[in-house]
């Protein structure tokens, strides 16, 4: 059973686009957005990661077994950032009853 070949030219395009997409992140990185940085750094990685998962690990070319286990993987992400981000944003809201 061969693979799925892609074309040079679509790893060149993801390559770039991923260029790209590091280029956003230092340039978010420099100016401060509060709260909010926080989630645009992780938006932007969650898009590279999907990226790289889609096309240099050839999930898009697998099975549907495969691509049940890749979003359950995914979907298991959005619970631990759900749940890091509800820690993270509501640790201002008690004030001074526990030390």
């Amino acid at each position: 059973m061969s693979g799925h070949v892609a074309p040079k030219s679509l790893y060149c395009t993801v390559f770039v686009t991923l260029m790209v997409f590091t280029g956003l992140t230092v340039w978010v990185a420099f100016y401060d957005l509060g709260l909010y940085s926080n989630i645009v750094a992780l938006g932007i990685a969650c898009i590279k990661a999907t990226l790289v998962i889609l096309f240099f690990m050839h999930v898009r070319w697998s099975t549907r077994l495969t691509w049940v286990v890749v979003m359950s993987g995914f979907f298991w992400l959005l619970i631990l950032f759900g749940l890091g981000m509800s820690d993270y944003l509501s640790r201002g809201w008690v004030q001074g009853t526990l030390r």
